[in-house]
């Protein structure tokens, strides 16, 4: 193990941490300042330097990055890191100054996968795309958006199924149901507990043309609950454009290249993740909060 990387602007710093780091090996000062071709008296005076303040800002600021890299697993890209060196240190640092730092430290988050599409049967009825895209919401309650999504990990032939509720106010997963069987159970559970959660929501719930959403029942249950119900167009995922966002940071952050010994750490995982995501995960749209804090924020105003 070498000398780490230094911030500073010093020309040949790179030259005097490598002597630093030789010296700590038993080496002389002579032999080395000799043999990397530089004067002692030179080498004497950058160990008695005064560092800059910016310097030692970019390096009180990389070991944060290094921090939150670690803390939230590699999650955070540049802008999500800005917020939250930002947020819990009280500073107004800039995105492109965290993201030189973040370049400088090799970090990155991790990659979303492309999504698989699912196939489709032929429903009961259809509705039409009644929220058009519009994913600007005013008030909690306003629209709500469904799907379902799959997991699958290597010596388990089952399939884990995630069906959530998301709130385009906030962002928030208001419900949600795990499930081994991509039935109407499973979505059916999910409608339940929101509708019970908050009783006098009547919101847009839009969805994709899945047969849990086409079906005479579940039709029933929007009826009952005086919602409006809203389906995306055939083949036009971008429909439910927020709805597949979160299962793409969801997975991108907690599933991908990750290892899990069995479906019961799997299933605390996620239960684990989409608390963090509500409670803790913060929201550049949501000031910079995150989207239970945000609509706490809401619903006292």
């Amino acid at each position: 193990m070498g000398p780490e990387k230094t911030l500073t602007k010093v020309r040949l710093q790179d030259t005097y941490d490598t002597i630093d780091y030789y010296r700590l090996q038993g080496y002389s000062v002579v032999e080395l300042c000799n043999e990397f071709d530089v004067s002692r008296s030179g080498y004497y005076k950058n160990k008695n330097r005064v560092k800059p303040n910016k310097e030692k800002q970019d390096e009180v600021l990389c070991s944060l990055i290094n921090d939150y890299n670690t803390t939230y697993d590699g999650i955070l890209g540049y802008r999500r890191m800005t917020m939250f060196i930002n947020k819990f240190n009280q500073t107004s640092y800039s995105e492109g100054y965290i993201h030189r730092l973040m370049r400088f430290t090799g970090i990155k988050a991790r990659i979303r996968r492309k999504k698989v599409n699912r196939k489709r049967t032929k429903p009961d009825y259809i509705q039409e795309n009644i929220l058009a895209r519009d994913f600007k919401s005013t008030k909690p309650n306003q629209k709500w958006l469904t799907d379902v999504t799959e997991f699958s990990i290597p010596k388990d032939k089952r399939k884990l199924y995630l069906s959530p509720i998301l709130d385009l106010y906030d962002n928030s997963i208001v419900e949600y149901e795990l499930s081994f069987s991509n039935n109407n159970r499973l979505v059916f559970k999910m409608f339940d507990r929101a509708i019970k959660k908050h009783p006098g929501a009547k919101p847009i719930f839009h969805s994709d043309r899945g047969f849990q959403y086409t079906n005479r029942p579940f039709k029933t249950k929007i009826e009952k609950a005086n919602m409006t119900q809203s389906m995306s167009r055939v083949g036009k995922c971008i429909d439910n454009g927020p709805m597949e966002g979160f299962f793409g940071i969801l997975k991108s952050e907690m599933f991908y290249d990750k290892k899990f010994k069995s479906m019961d750490e799997l299933i605390q995982k996620i239960h684990d993740y989409i608390k963090f995501y509500n409670e803790k995960r913060l929201q550049k749209r949501l000031e910079c909060l995150a989207p239970i804090e945000y609509r706490n924020q809401a619903l006292v105003s």
